[in-house]
């Protein structure tokens, strides 16, 4: 036997066990037994090392069959807590999960047009400390923050890229700022739709998946890559940002680092959607849902696609009034109404998509967003049978599954998982 070889399998076992209760949550000594292969003794040893340790706690008993319950053991979610955090123009969402990944508390802060005294240091402080509270803890109490943010910081640089509209966040010196002002607590940023897609993996619609793309599309078009089951980020962290895409349908869009907008957003962004509709005689809502501000184009473009998806007929039914076609060159008759609207912009959506199936050859895409959610199955199974004409490969679009937040959500499973290598190392117990 090599010498510490038990120690090493002891530690490996409690792991095991550790990981087990996160995925599960509350176990009986048996059921663990069951679930890990080890023996009677070796479970009771092992759950008393990690009740001694604080990991692990009584959680009652089981219920439901013959004779006394067992007790439950379960995950102590006071051993560690995580944030993570949503930043987009007008607001930052913040929100605390303890270890074993449930939510606690969130947090909206407004954030104005141009950041105040402080900066954006004070502001992430702000939307920290709101959650913090609400979640019964103190800020310092964190192991971790991650902070998901349009574009990507430049890893040679350390400055945000391809999101110029994020005010504020463009300052060399933004990082080691925001660092001491949240000192001792470690920062970890990542791109928004990449948070997005670690969500998707882990909770949602892409569970089992390798290779698959997420499309996002809310204030502005972009993907997340996932090759191998890693993300993709390229050299300067910035693939993904498909909305300086050059594609068919549009002008070609030149100066793209200084519009901070490039051909397939223009085709098939939240800003192109309320043209499409006025083009096709389809009136365009002075607000979205809630009565949301008629400059917010994000809403506006859902409102479009979800009254859009809401007429699309039935199987059977006559796909669009009077018998139309559908022309491959995305254009109709003013006439046609919502159902030749979501018609025309699943043949923008799809053309762009084809671009990213012959390099990328991904075996699903996930379509998520604001903008997407809203148009359902209808705009879905329309996209996709266009994909079929336009792409070599046919790949499943799935929607997304994450509800609430997939960006904060993304975020605290990112968090959680270096938490829990630290917490959960037992190799000192």
């Amino acid at each position: 036997m090599v010498a510490g070889t038990p120690r090493v399998l002891r530690v490996m076992n409690e792991r095991a066990a550790l990981d087990l209760l996160t995925e599960h949550g509350a176990l009986s000594r048996a059921r663990l037994g069951a679930l890990t292969g080890l023996s009677k003794p070796t479970v009771s040893q092992l759950l008393a090392r990690l009740e001694a340790a604080g990991l692990v706690g009584s959680a009652g008993t089981s219920e439901g069959r013959p004779g006394p319950g067992a007790r439950l053991y379960a995950l102590r979610g006071e051993v560690a807590y995580v944030a993570a955090l949503d930043v987009r123009p007008g607001r930052i969402r913040a929100a605390v999960a303890d270890v074993t990944g449930a939510v606690l508390a969130t947090h909206t802060l407004a954030t104005p047009a141009r950041p105040g005294p402080g900066g954006v240091a004070a502001q992430l402080t702000a939307a920290l400390d709101g959650a913090a509270r609400a979640a019964g803890i103190e800020r310092p109490a964190l192991r971790r923050v991650v902070v998901g943010t349009p574009g990507a910081f430049d890893p040679r640089t350390g400055r945000l890229r391809y999101a110029g509209h994020l005010a504020g966040w463009h300052s060399p010196g933004l990082l080691a700022e925001v660092a001491a002002a949240l000192h001792p607590v470690p920062v970890e940023y990542e791109n928004d739709v990449n948070l997005a897609a670690v969500a998707e993996r882990r909770l949602g619609a892409a569970r089992g998946h390798e290779d698959f793309v997420l499309l996002w599309n809310g204030t502005g078009l972009g993907a997340a890559l996932v090759l191998g089951g890693r993300l993709h980020r390229g050299w300067t962290g910035g693939a993904g940002e498909i909305g300086f895409l050059p594609v068919a349908g549009t002008p070609l869009v030149r100066g793209v680092a200084r519009t901070g907008s490039g051909g397939f957003q223009e085709l098939a962004g939240a800003q192109a959607l309320p043209r499409l509709a006025r083009e096709l005689g389809v009136p365009v809502p002075e607000a979205g849902p809630g009565g949301a501000d008629p400059a917010d184009g994000e809403a506006v473009a859902a409102a479009l696609l979800r009254t859009a998806a809401e007429a699309y007929p039935r199987p059977g039914e006559d796909p669009v009034p009077g018998g139309a076609e559908l022309p491959h060159d995305g254009t109709f008759s003013p006439h046609a109404g919502p159902v030749a609207l979501l018609r025309a912009y699943a043949v923008r959506l799809a053309t762009g998509i084809a671009s990213l199936v012959a390099v990328l050859d991904p075996a699903v895409i996930v379509l998520t967003g604001r903008v997407l959610a809203a148009g359902g199955e209808p705009l879905l199974r329309l996209t996709e049978a266009e994909l079929a004409e336009l792409a070599p490969s046919r790949p499943r679009l799935l929607a997304g599954e994450v509800t609430g937040d997939p960006v904060v959500r993304g975020g605290l499973e990112v968090a959680l998982t270096t938490v829990r290598d630290e917490v959960f190392d037992t190799a000192a117990l």
